[in-house]
């Protein structure tokens, strides 16, 4: 499919494009007017490093998870006095100690204290984690130091009273000097890992420390009414294009000249564009010139038909009433008599006759007078304002037109125009509607087939294709009616006022 098709399409749906765009950004501002507005509040906080970075990394984790667990968001319910149950969340910036903590909340304040809150929160929570409930690594160092510096109050007690009562006891004075010496050692070695223990424990007791406080928001986070209108208008045109491509898969009505060739199977041999008005006779005046042009390109290529001079029958019918069959055949007749040969346009339509008003004349006696036999031929025939071209009306309507129109009268009446004419054009009913066009079709040298563009359907021209095959018609061509205009004809209007 070419781009002009397409634009064609989206120029045929633009309704459809145009109420699903508004219909979704009225749907999407009306969502956003309901919508109660979300303030968004934010804390940042420090989790120091106190040994390696994977343990900080657990650590983070960890705090994350208490915050906004359901223990935090209950206290800060109970203790913010809240009307509805907080919304909090925890982000972990990457590459660094900070952690984000955010609010939500309907109120700018509240969305403030709920940050703040948890913040305070966890950092109390913080030192009672580490603390725990059994003992730390100070206290059970401090115990251990404890009780080394008792038994080496007691060894220097032993060796001063070893001193005074045997000093002549020197075994005995060198075995307490290296009990001596080695509880100093110890008492050394576990006040250096005392002091580091109670460092490491300030520092893990005060990691969590807040950086950044909550602040207060200016307007709020949710809904993003500018974004979801922008959004809106997005989608609304790009659903719109999808449901008019949608609703032109599912229509089954030929809109282009393309598609009725492919659904005929036929050549188009004119194409009429569509008018302002309701075009009866094409006339100069009335700003029908693409019109004229139009019937005289389909009087050449009709034209191209006739060989050796010899009278033609040419038979229009449509698939449906209202595609202007009777409109096409009197301009086309027109058009054939300016030519310079003589025609006789035939109104074949007994039911709901309409040549007599096209060009307005008399209908009290015509084809059905003739055929049954009421008048003669010469006695039916009118005589249009157009030289050249005359008109045989419906006449009075019987009640067997079906009949009429299949009996040998009509068939001599038929041959007795071709001697007469150049040409014969048959202006039948709608084949779908009756089968009068049928009955005719045989005695047709040429078909036109007028289809109107917008309005006939797929089903209908496949029905019509069996019919004409079912009859064997000898020749049939398409004319598109009110088909879009493709030539700029302005340049060349001429002055005249008239078809004539």
């Amino acid at each position: 499919m070419e781009l002009r098709q397409y634009l064609a399409i989206i120029q045929r749906r633009k309704w459809v494009i145009l109420l699903t765009a508004l219909t979704i950004i009225l749907a999407t501002g009306l969502i956003n007017f309901l919508t109660t507005p979300q303030y968004v509040s934010s804390t940042t906080l420090r989790v120091a490093t106190v040994t390696d970075i994977n343990y900080t990394q657990l650590l983070m984790n960890t705090y994350a998870r208490i915050v906004t667990s359901g223990t935090v968001r209950g206290r800060l319910f109970e203790e913010l006095k809240l009307e509805s149950w907080p919304q909090i969340s925890a982000e972990l910036i990457p590459g660094t100690e900070l952690m984000l903590i955010t609010a939500q909340a309907p109120d700018p304040a509240e969305a403030q204290a709920i940050a703040a809150a948890a913040a305070e929160i966890l950092v109390a929570q913080s030192r009672e984690i580490y603390s725990g409930g059994g003992q730390s690594t100070t206290e059970i160092l401090a115990k251990q130091l404890a009780d080394v510096e008792s038994d080496l109050n007691r060894a220097r007690a032993e060796y001063d009273q070893l001193l005074a009562d045997s000093p002549r006891n020197t075994s005995a004075i060198d075995a307490i000097n290296q009990s001596i010496a080695l509880k100093e050692r110890t008492q050394a070695t576990l006040l250096d890992q005392y002091e580091r223990a109670r460092l490491n424990e300030t520092l893990i007791a005060n990691s969590v420390s807040v950086v950044e406080p909550a602040y207060l928001p200016a307007r709020p986070a949710k809904p993003r009414t500018t974004l979801n209108l922008a959004l809106g208008v997005l989608v609304g045109i790009m659903g719109g294009v999808a449901l008019a491509f949608l609703f032109e898969n599912l229509d089954t009505t030929l809109y282009t000249t393309d598609q009725i060739e492919a659904a005929t199977q036929l050549a188009t041999v004119g194409r009429i564009p569509a008018a302002r008005d309701d075009l009866r006779l094409a006339r100069l005046g009335n700003g029908h010139y693409p019109q004229l042009e139009a019937f005289r390109r389909l009087r050449t290529n009709i034209l191209t038909l006739d060989h050796a001079g010899k009278s033609q029958v040419v038979l229009l019918t449509s698939a449906q009433r209202g595609e202007g069959k009777s409109t096409v055949a009197a301009n086309l007749a027109v058009a054939i008599a300016q030519s310079g040969r003589t025609i006789v346009i035939v109104d074949c339509d007994m039911r709901l006759p309409t040549v007599h008003k096209v060009f307005e004349l008399p209908n009290k006696r015509g084809l059905t007078s003739v055929l049954t036999k009421e008048v003669e031929l010469d006695g039916a025939l009118l005589s249009s304002t157009f030289p050249r071209l005359h008109v045989l009306t419906s006449g009075p309507l019987p009640p067997n037109p079906t009949e009429l129109l299949g009996s040998p009268q009509m068939m001599a009446l038929i041959e007795e125009l071709k001697q007469r004419f150049d040409f014969v054009l048959l202006d039948t009913p709608a084949l779908l509607s009756v089968a009068d066009a049928a009955v005719l079709a045989p005695l047709a040298d040429n078909i036109i087939w007028v289809v109107a563009q917008a309005k006939t359907r797929r089903g209908d021209v496949a029905t019509v294709r069996k019919q004409l095959s079912n009859v064997k018609a000898r020749s049939v061509e398409v004319v598109v009616n009110r088909a879009d205009a493709e030539y700029d004809y302005a340049a060349y209007r001429p002055e005249e006022t008239s078809l004539g």
